[in-house]
């Protein structure tokens, strides 16, 4: 697997953000969803967004797509998945973590990126319902919690799955969590993210009286602070160190046994190439594409305007290539 940026997107953060605003998604025309909703085992909900394409069997895999923080089946990936799903035949998923769908989900919960045991009962849920394989990739903070999943499953991962791959994933969620909150990060990412997760945050207070307080949260300025007072005591963490502690996938890779694919680009703003995992922190069931350039789920190819079916492409040769 290889992958060249083109000359005219010099940069990690061009290729971020060029990719996820301006790239073309897919060949021909936008993939079309339909959505269902299921409820969880403490009575909420996740709004799952299957892609409507005509598919090459009733056995043909089903690729399933968790998005990244704040992500959707909207997000420039998901689309691009979806439509590389299309020309291969495969059915396509998107799951939307709690609260991504565009409606508030109910319990006093969100979604965090070492979530394995949601990502474990949306994957049974889909084999419940399909016959042929199941190839999962999780983007940035949903391939965290999937590789957390299948390292926490070991063996037991294929029975439900055939492979896995996370792309531009924070695996060691501590030194992606603190370069976020640094320089131009912290002025574009971090506002970015938090624009969307403060005002869900306060209809989550809204929903939920006294569950954190306000005040801290409308004083967080970056995802450190967030995590602080909204997403670890949420989940169950002591704090943010405890959170991006016991959450990253990184430690627990080495007891992965399902094919997995670990994709990130060296230059990619906020997960510094220091923290990537090497060959010795992965079981050999692991492989560990780590190309030069590429940025944050970005990889745009080809001549302007460009496109981003580059790394769909490359994953789901990676996935065909195990069944």
């Amino acid at each position: 697997m290889t992958y060249q940026a083109p000359w005219w997107l010099p940069g990690g953060n061009l290729q971020t953000i060029y990719a996820a605003l301006r790239s073309q998604r897919y060949l021909a025309e936008a993939p079309s969803f339909r959505r269902e909703r299921w409820v969880t085992p403490d009575d909420d909900f996740v709004d799952v967004d299957f892609a409507q394409h005509a598919i090459s069997a009733a056995e043909a895999p089903l690729l399933v797509v968790f998005h990244g923080l704040e992500g959707s089946s909207a997000s420039h990936y998901a689309e691009a998945f979806a439509d590389v799903a299309r020309v291969r035949g495969w059915a396509c998923a998107v799951p939307h973590f709690r609260g991504c769908s565009g409606e508030l989900n109910r319990a006093p919960r969100a979604y965090h990126s070492g979530d394995f045991e949601e990502i474990d009962w949306i994957l049974r849920r889909f084999q419940l319902g399909h016959s042929g394989p199941i190839l999962a990739v999780g983007i940035s903070l949903g391939g965290n919690a999937l590789m957390r999943w299948a390292g926490e499953l070991g063996s037991a991962a294929s029975s439900v799955v055939s492979a896995v791959a996370s792309v531009c994933s924070p695996l060691d969620l501590a030194a992606s969590g603190h370069a976020i909150g640094q320089g131009f990060n912290r002025l574009v990412y971090t506002r970015m993210f938090l624009g969307s997760m403060v005002p869900k945050a306060l209809k989550k207070l809204e929903q939920h009286p006294g569950l954190f307080s306000a005040e801290a949260l409308l004083a967080a300025r970056d995802l450190y602070a967030f995590d602080n007072v909204v997403t670890a005591p949420l989940h169950g963490f002591k704090n943010t160190e405890d959170y991006w502690e016991r959450a990253s996938a990184k430690p627990h890779m080495r007891r992965i046994a399902v094919p997995a694919l670990a994709l990130n680009a060296l230059n990619d703003p906020f997960v510094p190439a220091a923290s990537l995992p090497q060959a010795g922190d992965v079981s050999p069931a692991v492989t560990l594409w780590q190309p030069r350039q590429g940025g944050h789920v970005g990889f745009p190819s080809a001549p302007f305007p460009g496109h981003v079916r580059a790394m769909p492409e490359a994953v789901c040769g990676f996935f065909a290539a195990q069944l």
